[in-house]
Order: structure tokens, then C-alpha cells, then sequence
């Protein structure tokens, strides 16, 4: 297993999963036939965009509303490669926050269940003039009510 990346907070619901299964394209691999080590903010990407939908804050919900979420940081640790037509897994982790943040954590494995990379984001939200919000906009705190209260399942 590997260490986490953020500190669970007393008191808040646990975090929200999901599991994307995908493939390895051509276009993924480097000239080894080895996933290029700058894919996987993109397999981050399809992670973060998969539980969005499923839990009803999509980038889509965002831009309707506003809020443009930019990625302020981003990690990742490579522990295995990935080969052209290597089907993989994308654990998708959303961790509690009650400050207008978003934290993700991502663990990369192949079909046999060997970690290949684990990493987080974390994504800041900004008003309509790019100004860093201090809370949460409405929409989002409706996300987090539902969420704590375990609407969402």
C-alpha cells in the first residue's frame, strides 16, 4: 500500500471512491514502449472527471456556475510502468474539505493488482475575476451538505 496523502479530518464522512478501468493507447507510450511519464496528470484528469459526474460536480456544473477550479498541485510517485495495451485501473479518491479546495487521490494499478503510480491534485476555486473564494460557493455546499449527510451513495 502506499501513504496517504492528506490527513483525514475528525468528524468528516469518509471520502468518495470510484474505479475507472482503461487501456493503454499508442499514442500514451514513449519510444520504449513505456507510458510517458507526462500521461498520467491525464489519467488523473479522466479519474477526476469519471466521480465528478457520478456525484453530480462535474467541471460541466463548474463553468455553469462560474467557478473555475485550476489545479494548484500536483503530485505523483511512479512505482511500476505501464505498456501499450495494458489495461489499467484509476482509483479516484475525493477527500473532505471545508474550504473551497478540492483534494484528490489517485492510485494507478495494473489488472494483476500491482500499484503504478499514486499521486494527488489539489484544485483551488476562484470567482468569475479569477480571486481566490474563501468558502465554498452555494452549489458546491450543497455538494458537501448531501455529502455529509450521506445522500450520496
Amino acid at each position: 500500500m502506499y501513504k496517504p496523502y492528506f490527513r483525514a479530518i475528525p468528524g468528516a464522512p469518509p471520502p468518495l471512491r470510484l474505479t475507472l478501468n482503461r487501456q493503454v493507447r499508442f499514442e500514451e507510450v514513449d519510444s520504449m514502449g513505456v507510458v510517458w511519464h507526462g500521461r498520467y496528470p491525464s489519467f488523473f484528469e479522466d479519474g477526476r472527471v469519471a466521480l465528478g459526474r457520478r456525484y453530480g460536480i462535474s467541471y460541466s456544473d463548474f463553468i455553469r456556475e462560474g467557478v473555475p477550479v485550476p489545479v494548484r498541485q500536483i503530485q505523483i510517485d511512479y512505482c511500476h510502468p505501464l505498456r501499450f495495451e495494458d489495461e489499467f485501473e484509476i482509483e479516484t479518491i475525493l477527500h473532505w474539505s471545508d474550504a473551497a479546495r478540492i483534494n484528490f487521490e489517485y492510485a494507478i494499478r495494473n489488472l494483476q493488482g500491482r500499484l503504478v503510480a499514486t499521486g494527488c491534485t489539489v484544485q483551488l476555486m476562484l470567482d468569475r475575476d479569477f480571486n481566490l473564494l474563501l468558502g465554498p460557493p452555494p452549489f458546491f455546499a450543497e455538494f458537501l451538505r448531501r455529502w455529509r449527510q450521506g445522500d450520496l451513495v
